[in-house]
């Protein structure tokens, strides 16, 4: 795994980490809500005091963010919300609240950006970026991602968390995984995969259920894209992601268009893939707002694959 610089602001990734000058905020009063900006009034004045105050009060633009509809809303506005996390993060960059925020919002942010543009969109690696570095950051505060390859010492942490622990966990590797999937098979990449493998599995062990089940989806994914000979799983792929439909009642639709997209197109399962992408077409989205944005990326998304007329 690639070192990840831990020293704040200007030496990171240069994204979102220009000063709060007038401009910007005006800007940012503009765009954001009142509880939001009673939190750059604390940035100014006494942010190294008031972590907890930022964390309870930007978490609801979170959930907000996540039952977001529009897709091309999401990709305008969210900059000037990833400013703010990113500026806070800077005076405060071990706070786990902040992390965990910045970990969803950056990851969230790369995904939607995908749909808005192409995957090729520029902006997407920067942003890509951010996400493993606060993803890093956070996974740091419970397992030894320093320790080079001693897999002996992870096992020995992973086998201590519990399963207060797994969000935090789950969502620090989830931003490292949005910086993998943009590698494009990197050795680098790959090689991280060993590691991630292993914190996912204890994840599973610990709450298999934990959003929406979204564990087994990564194992679904994850044996479905890897050849036979280096340990592709069919049959342990369909296991995963039917299970992971059961534990979300089909309401999380990104499970049916992964589905579709890896493991129905890698065994040729035509009725499989058109099944699945058309039960994401007919989803009542107002049934299930709590995955609004997660929803109508894999809308967008069922609409593509299905267009690609791939077995043909």
């Amino acid at each position: 795994m690639s070192e990840v610089s831990q020293k704040p602001a200007t030496k990171e990734i240069k994204l979102f980490t220009t000063p709060l000058t007038g401009l910007v905020v005006i800007m940012l009063i503009e765009r954001i809500s009142r509880p939001a900006f009673i939190v750059l009034i604390c940035f100014g004045f006494c942010l190294s005091s008031c972590s907890s105050l930022i964390t309870a009060a930007i978490q609801p633009a979170i959930g907000n963010l996540q039952q977001q509809t529009n897709i091309d809303l999401v990709c305008t506005g969210t900059p000037a919300y990833l400013l703010m996390i990113d500026s806070m993060l800077v005076s405060s960059p071990e706070n786990r609240g902040l992390l965990l925020t910045g970990v969803q919002s950056f990851s969230a942010y790369a995904t939607a950006l995908e749909e808005c543009a192409d995957a090729d969109d520029p902006r997407i690696a920067p942003v890509a970026d951010k996400a493993k570095l606060y993803g890093l950051r956070l996974l740091r505060h419970y397992l030894p991602l320093d320790a080079g390859q001693n897999y002996e010492l992870l096992d020995h942490r992973l086998a201590k968390l519990d399963r207060s622990d797994v969000p935090d966990v789950f969502w620090g590797t989830f931003g490292w995984l949005t910086w993998i999937k943009g590698q494009q098979g990197s050795p680098e990449a790959v090689a991280d995969m060993v590691e991630i493998e292993k914190i996912m599995a204890r994840l599973l062990e610990l709450d298999e259920s934990y959003q929406a089940g979204a564990i087994h989806l990564f194992f679904g994914s994850y044996y479905a894209a890897k050849p036979a000979m280096l340990g592709g799983r069919p049959d342990l792929s369909k296991l995963h992601f039917e299970k992971a439909l059961l534990l979300a009642r089909h309401r999380f639709l990104l499970t049916q268009t992964t589905y579709a997209e890896t493991l129905a197109r890698t065994t040729l399962d035509q009725k499989l893939h058109d099944r699945l992408l058309h039960e994401v077409l007919a989803f009542p989205l107002d049934s299930a707002p709590e995955f609004g944005l997660s929803n109508q990326i894999a809308v967008s998304r069922a609409k593509r694959l299905l267009k690609e007329n791939y077995f043909n």
